[in-house]
């Protein structure tokens, strides 16, 4: 049957080239022998020229707080020598670069010795009781725990919310001097790939749906991604999300059920999604920043891939579970992250979860909570219709008319405040404090869930999918990239993203995007014989991201998807499957897929010719009017689908290389003037107050008076017109619009030994630990209030657990919304921040603001949901 001319390219680029049988990066080939064997000569380049010149910092417990964000030690290591040494660094001041005559790089087995002296910051520690950062957090005796060095070159990470994982990188002083060191292997030779170089089947693949095409690779592929697949079974039945992560991930796995595993694993889905379900039944947000949810919301993924599990099985009973389930998770939901105001849903971006990965640093995971993100929406949106959906087919009228509505406002929301018509694509966030602002970023997943939900609209949605940028090796996670922050989902390529990509290319009718898709999945599954979790946009080499797994659930869940659900189009309804195929030109030809399961039935399909329009469809030999096949047949049965070898139009896609924006400003204010430092690159800058543009300028200065209160913010410009995240926002207030009231005047201080906090002490609030709080306040002008907390959560590091703190406010007894409270480091009780904030019509006199836990406001950990209060502040926004 592989009757495809091998010699000829399906696909090429500059980058790469796929065949029928193999694929070309360079010099590297990978080869399919047979559809049960791939043989690949790839070998990664990430240590062949290193360079010797290195970025680094120093880090007091994990945080980034040794010297203001972007202001980073140079050192060019000897690249004749093996082993190379820093001068004695002080903590907090700069090792300027010294010019290099020329580019050096470092040889296999290079090493550095990093010698810190911490000495003033232990001598702040004995006098003061505490250290002042660089970032201009204060960092307590109490608190301190270790010392670790990050960076820009492997080993270094800049990651500096799992810098206390890696211990490799804690610095040491073995004899309590005050002097760290710490000893570097800056170019190890790989005595162990990374990656493999030859696949071949090892397991029996007869209980699935078996492919065969004209295209010996693809069959490989498939085959190969059928087998990863059959290892991610873990032996209490539930889908392992990779090689490097044991257990499910509710995102991870439910991403990769609605791709392919609802069909081909269905038992193994239920229990997987069964085991992200908490003691109260609702979803659990596994991960996310600042203690999983409410910071992070987009557990409710996990409703889309109820629905297709169920549209797979027909199982009523799993209908029944699973909309309890989805129901008091929307409940909870609207109650805390809907956002009145905008019509969007609060929390972090969906799946980029790794905060400074795509956020700008200044983000504190309060701020995280306070941003609207694209995909997160997309993924509340369809949500709901799901729902909604339930609701009908279980009689719950009243149910599905309240789900139908948040989704119909959510969707109106997103095209009204996500939509840039410029670009022809949305944004990907709105962020900030007081007033949010769009970041003109795009994020592929979002985009794609537009398309695929029916978010965007037909015309809106052909527009997305030819205007978002398309680097060489594929779709990046974000564009443009951010620059100073390593390859994972900034600078990377994920194939999961990827193949919804290609599902949105496939609705649109997009064929060269649809083609570009699958080859940008079947070029790194080829060349690394494995679906890996992901790989740097810039060269699109497995090496290089901060973490990466083989066998990857919803990488190999896409690349399944390439056949089932592109090629031969095949789509679950409640009560029949459909076939919907897109089939390129360059990949025409018979295929079959013999053996797929439908419930009580199995059939045996046969897809004929090219293009997405149907000339005919025979079922067991009899002509159908329809390419579909109903719920209730059982047995065996042949299915026959010709296509009239037709093309869409020429579709457009947006080729870009991959393009990285300036630095990000940062202010300070003096003499009634913002100022902030030369951005490299940068040829303006644009000026805000309030979330509206005040000005453009190319100065680094703009006079800003105190008259009222004033969120000020820059964005730098580059030639090309790409924009740096926007600076954190600086206040400029006079202090007869701010009212501060101390914690503990209304209750009892608590007695922890804390320090940090501002007048006597503070107080505690808990489950049962004062869980009403009431602060007797007085305005003197009518107008919008921004109401906040100063708080410390020390329950769990900043990038993971579940005890994320969580009151509601309310004003005069009447509730207003949810104020999160999220951890902020593991036990560091004494790091002190500002929590979520509300803004609330007062008129002037007197008022109560009451800050109080209930039912709605519990978190993922149920059982521990505690918070230090020090400071009730309250600003005037205006009148």
């Amino acid at each position: 049957m592989y009757t495809a001319n091998a010699q000829q390219p399906l696909w090429k680029s500059e980058a790469y080239s796929i065949y029928a049988d193999s694929v070309v990066q360079q010099t590297f080939h990978a080869k399919a022998i047979s559809a049960k064997e791939i043989v690949s000569d790839y070998k990664s380049p990430a240590n062949e020229y290193k360079p010797a010149g290195i970025s680094f910092k120093f880090s007091i417990n994990g945080k980034d707080n040794e010297m203001v964000s972007g202001t980073d030690h140079h050192f060019t290591m000897d690249g004749d020598r093996l082993r190379s040494e820093t001068p004695l660094i002080v903590f907090g001041k700069q090792l300027k670069p010294k010019k290099a005559s020329k580019v050096t790089y470092l040889k296999a087995g290079s090493s550095l010795l990093v010698k810190l002296d911490m000495r003033h910051v232990f001598n702040d520690f004995n006098t003061k009781g505490f250290y002042a950062g660089g970032d201009g957090s204060k960092i307590y005796k109490e608190d301190f725990k270790a010392v670790y060095i990050a960076g820009s070159s492997a080993p270094l990470i800049w990651d500096f919310d799992n810098l206390v994982h890696h211990t490799e990188l804690k610095m040491n002083d073995d004899d309590g001097d005050g002097i760290y060191e710490i000893l570097l292997n800056m170019n190890v030779e790989e005595k162990e790939k990374k990656t493999l170089s030859h696949w071949k089947l090892e397991t029996d693949l007869s209980a699935f749906p078996r492919y065969q095409s004209p295209y010996l690779l693809g069959d490989a592929l498939y085959n190969m991604s059928l087998e990863e697949m059959n290892r991610a079974i873990e032996p209490d039945s539930t889908l392992r999300t990779g090689k490097e992560w044991a257990g499910v991930w509710t995102r991870d796995v439910s991403y990769s059920i609605i791709l392919s595993m609802a069909h081909l694993q269905p038992r193994a889905a239920q229990y997987s999604l069964m085991r992200k379900v908490d003691k109260k039944k609702k979803i659990i947000q596994d991960t996310g920043t600042g203690g999983a949810w409410p910071v992070s919301t987009d557990r409710m993924i996990w409703a889309v891939a109820a629905w297709e599990i169920y549209k797979v099985t027909g199982n009523v009973n799993w209908l029944k579970d699973a909309y309890e389930v989805i129901r008091n998770s929307i409940y909870a939901d609207m109650k805390t992250v809907y956002d009145e105001e905008t019509g969007l849903v609060k929390g972090e971006s969906s799946f980029l979860d790794w905060r400074e990965q795509t956020y700008p640093v200044w983000m504190q995971p309060a701020d995280i909570f306070e941003s609207e993100n694209l995909g997160t929406n997309a993924v509340h949106f369809q949500a709901n219709i799901v729902a909604a959906s339930m609701a009908a087919v279980l009689n719950d009228q009243a149910g599905a008319d309240i789900f139908r509505q948040n989704a119909s406002r959510i969707k109106k929301a997103i095209n009204e405040k996500l939509w840039m018509p410029d670009a022809g694509t949305y944004a990907q966030y709105l962020y900030g404090r007081g007033h949010k602002m769009v970041s003109p970023r795009t994020e592929a997943l979002g985009a794609a869930l537009c398309v695929i939900f029916g978010i965007a609209g037909e015309e809106r949605a052909k527009q997305v999918v030819s205007s978002m940028p398309i680097s060489p090796y594929g779709i990046t996670c974000i564009y443009p990239q951010i620059p100073g922050i390593p390859p994972y989902h900034n600078n990377g390529i994920w194939p999961f993203v990827q193949s919804y990509w290609l599902w949105a290319g496939a609705q649109t009718k997009n064929e060269t995007s649809v083609m570009e898709s699958i080859a940008a999945i079947y070029r790194p599954a080829a060349l690394f014989a494995t679906n890996k979790e992901n790989f740097v946009a810039t060269n699109g080499d497995y090496a290089g991201t901060q973490i990466n797994s083989s066998n990857m659930l919803w990488s190999l869940a896409g690349n399944i998807s390439i056949v089932h659900h592109v090629l031969f189009g095949i789509r679950f309804n409640e009560d029949r499957v459909v076939f919907q195929p897109f089939v390129p030109k360059a990949l025409q030809g018979e295929r079959r897929l013999d053996n797929f399961r439908y419930r009580d039935a199995i059939l045996d399909i046969t897809l004929q010719g090219y293009g997405d329009e149907i000339e005919a469809v025979l079922i067991d030999g009899v002509k159908a009017s329809r390419a579909e096949f109903p719920a209730s047949q059982q047995g065996r049965h042949s299915i026959r689908i010709v296509l009239k070898n037709t093309t869409p139009g020429a579709m457009a896609v947006n080729h870009r290389a991959v393009e990285f924006t300036p630095a990000m400003p940062i202010l300070t204010y003096k003499d009634f003037k913002l100022h902030w430092q030369k951005i490299p690159g940068a040829v303006k800058y644009k000026v805000f107050v309030n979330g509206m543009p005040l000005t453009e300028t190319r100065s680094t200065s703009v006079k800003i008076f105190p008259d009222t209160v004033k969120e000020c913010q820059v964005i730098a410009i580059d030639q090309n017109g790409l924009e740096s995240f926007a600076s954190e926002p600086f206040e400029i207030v006079r202090a007869s619009f701010r009212q501060l009231y101390e914690t503990e005047e209304q209750l009892p201080a608590a007695a922890y030994p804390y320090a940090g906090y501002s007048g006597k002490g503070f107080i505690e609030s808990g489950v049962a630990v004062n869980p009403v709080i009431r602060f007797a306040i007085e305005v003197d002008t009518p107008g919008d209030y921004r109401i906040d907390f100063r708080y410390a959560n020390g329950n769990g590091p900043v990038n993971t657990d579940n005890k994320c703190a969580v009151r509601t406010l309310l004003v005069d007894d009447q509730p207003v919304s949810s104020l999160v409270f999220p951890q902020r480091g593991k036990d560091e009780w004494s790091d002190w921040g500002w929590s979520s904030g509300l803004t609330v019509k007062l008129g002037a006199g007197k008022h109560v603001i009451q800050l109080e836990y209930k039912g709605e406001n519990e978190n993922m950990s149920i059982d521990v949901n505690q918070v230090m209060l020090d400071v009730l502040r309250i600003t005037m926004l205006g009148k």
